[in-house]
């Protein structure tokens, strides 16, 4: 491989999911964002997609962690050898492409000068050559195709993992913003909670997860879907399964979407009168993992009066919006972003 010159990446580093992108080729990575490590001596033996599939079947000896929570950086050591170790899986032997690579990463809106500073020492420490930080909602935004950088609003919706963002930009900056510690990890609680309440069986993050994706629609489906569910009887403390309804658990969703429409109502009232009727006009954009939600779309313009729409990926909008900044794509205009040398 060729490495006389700089390389550039793109980093969307997520509570649930990291994904990679690489000047000239696209995508070359997504992995859970979770780590298996020993209790005590926190040696970590496995990252990703492999560290995923043991929740929920861990030995006393075993523990599986996501260093980040609502999209920052919880746990630093874990997070910098999860980062240094899936750059590794894309560079291969030649790691980080020690002081000749630079590194875009996405973080979310809102968040301090020290966290922001956690973050890029994440990839500085690791021997990058250059860390630039970029806001979620811009990034997505140019992932979507949205015209970020012309006088005009648009309001992206991002649902992760672990945050909601909700930001009207333009001319290439965030004009008002807000976010909350509410995603899709969040309904997936909401999911087991009801389980173990209502029917006495506890179910594990992997199970409820697998539940949101079949039953969970913020519209009422045409026909009631069902789905048998196992887990273990919290009284008997025995194995037992039960078939689970649509319809109930969609009801689970009303929590939720109470904190996402009066975040959204809010945002809006803060909104300069000569971008909220851009507003109206165009509506919303929705990305993130969180905006492939059945019908996610209709529930939230029945509630807010306000147009949504869903991009082609809205999972990878963040990461592609990287991409096109590091294609030439859009303008890296050094006052919107953030960019820390070596």
């Amino acid at each position: 491989m060729f490495i006389g010159k700089s390389q550039m990446f793109g980093v969307d580093l997520g509570t649930s999911n990291t994904r990679i992108y690489r000047k000239g080729i696209g995508i070359v990575l997504q992995e859970p964002s979770v780590v298996a490590v020993r209790s005590g001596t926190r040696e970590v033996v496995a990252y990703g997609s492999e560290a995923e599939a043991m929740i929920g079947r861990t030995p006393g000896s075993l523990e599986v962690v996501y260093p980040l929570i609502d999209g920052t950086i919880a746990d630093f050591e874990l997070a910098s050898a999860m980062l240094q170790h899936f750059i590794g899986k894309v560079q291969g032997k030649r790691s980080l492409l020690r002081g000749k690579a630079e590194y875009y990463i996405s973080v979310p809106c809102g968040i301090t000068s020290v966290q922001k500073r956690a973050v890029e020492d994440t990839v500085l420490r690791n021997g990058a050559k250059r860390a630039v930080v970029i806001e979620d909602p811009i990034a997505a935004a140019w992932g979507a195709g949205l015209p970020v950088d012309e006088p005009g609003g648009n309001m992206i919706l991002d649902i992760g993992g672990g945050k909601s963002q909700i930001a009207v930009v333009s001319l290439g900056g965030i004009v008002v913003s807000r976010s909350v510690n509410r995603g899709g990890m969040s309904i997936d609680k909401d999911i087991a909670d009801y389980v173990k309440k209502t029917y006495n069986l506890e179910i594990g993050q992997r199970t409820a997860e697998e539940i949101k994706k079949r039953l969970a629609f913020a519209v009422p489906a045409d026909e009631e879907a069902r789905m048998e569910v196992r887990g273990r009887d919290t009284v008997l403390g025995l194995p037992r399964s039960i078939t689970l309804g649509s319809g109930e658990i969609s009801d689970q969703l009303d929590a939720f979407f109470a904190v996402l429409t009066d975040s959204i109502r809010a945002t809006l009232e803060r909104c300069p009168p000569e971008l909220a009727g851009d507003l109206l006009e165009k509506g919303v954009t929705l990305c993130g993992g969180g905006a492939l939600l059945h019908g996610i779309g209709d529930r939230l313009r029945e509630e807010t009066g306000v147009p949504f729409h869903l991009p082609e990926h809205p999972d990878e909008c963040t990461v592609l919006g990287i991409g096109k900044l590091l294609s030439g794509s859009r303008s890296r205009n050094p006052v919107r972003l953030n960019a820390i040398n070596a």
